[in-house]
């Protein structure tokens, strides 16, 4: 018995392992972007919620660069929402200087209005 062989048709070669004949597949190689908590956070949720997005993405090769592209869209949005939710709530840099536990507080709760918005958004979408 050959030890590989090659099906035209299909254009899958195949290589004997013991007494069967296993196709030589393998994933694409995917770009290695760095991915940070939105990314993960939105890998656990298609995971579980979008089990066919989540193997489309990996076996065509572009899951970390889906996650990258997740996590920039969550960072931004999120930057971007603290800054106006506290810039429309009076949080300024002077209440920072005048009482520092009183402005931790606020931004506290202005970065977990932020979170939920780009959770339902983004991340849970």
């Amino acid at each position: 018995m050959e030890k590989r062989i090659y099906n035209e048709h299909t254009g899958i070669s195949y290589t004997l392992q013991g007494d069967y004949y296993l196709p030589d597949l393998a994933l694409p190689e995917q770009e290695n972007k760095p991915i940070g908590l939105w990314g993960h956070r939105h890998l656990c949720y298609i995971k579980r919620h979008k089990k066919v997005l989540y193997t489309n993405l990996l076996t065509s090769g572009k899951l970390n660069s889906y996650l990258a592209d997740i996590d920039e869209q969550a960072e931004d949005m999120f930057s971007r929402l603290v800054k106006q939710i506290a810039e429309r709530e009076g949080v300024t840099e002077q209440l920072k200087a005048d009482n520092q536990m009183e402005w931790v507080a606020q931004m506290n709760n202005i970065r977990s209005q932020a979170a939920e918005i780009v959770d339902h958004d983004i991340i849970y979408n």
